[in-house]
């Protein structure tokens, strides 16, 4: 009798435990980047995350946070060439979330990123062509701040302004998908 008692107790404690268990989501944002001193660019990413409990979360993402195009032409050289400069973002943050009312919630982040410029430029004169292409990354802190409004148990929506450099500020609108 003994057993059969222990027995339910674990199952019933092995059940409640599996009803609150962390959930994982994935899901899609569109962006606006700003890098001080020029134009703000449209981006995208994706994000996967792992939810401890309503409000702790670890997330890990990739975004484009700019594409740019660029031409030049020195008339009074005759020199023209074109260029191309991306600026990716890797991190992985911690997310606290604070649940507000009617499905509304806020969130901050802090975490970890790197973000990575790479860069070609064709230039054509004299009747030569040249092509050159670099890469370099930098390590920094991500920080930012957000509202998600939760459509359903399953789906949310998100904006957030965040900075993964002092001189970079990304607004994203995004969509999650849990399970």
């Amino acid at each position: 009798m003994f057993k059969q008692i222990a027995a339910a107790l674990v199952i019933a404690s092995s059940s409640a435990i599996a009803a609150e268990a962390p959930k994982f989501y994935v899901g899609a944002d569109v962006s606006s980047t700003e890098v001080d001193g020029s134009d703000r660019e449209t981006g995208f990413g994706g994000f996967v995350g792992y939810k401890f409990n309503e409000n702790i979360a670890v997330e890990a993402g990739y975004h484009r946070l700019a594409d740019i195009d660029m031409y030049f032409y020195d008339s009074g050289t005759g020199i023209e060439g074109e260029g191309n400069a991306k600026v990716n973002q890797t991190a992985v943050s911690l997310v606290g979330t604070l649940p507000l009312n009617k499905g509304f919630s806020l969130f901050g982040r802090f975490g970890y990123n790197r973000l990575q410029l790479k860069t070609k430029a064709t230039a054509t004169g004299y009747g030569t062509s040249v092509t050159e292409s670099e890469s370099e990354s930098e390590n920094k802190v991500v920080y930012g701040v957000g509202v998600a409004y939760a459509f359903s148990p399953t789906v949310s929506g998100r904006v957030e302004v965040q900075k993964p450099h002092s001189d970079i500020t990304k607004i994203a609108a995004g969509v999650s998908f849990g399970f």
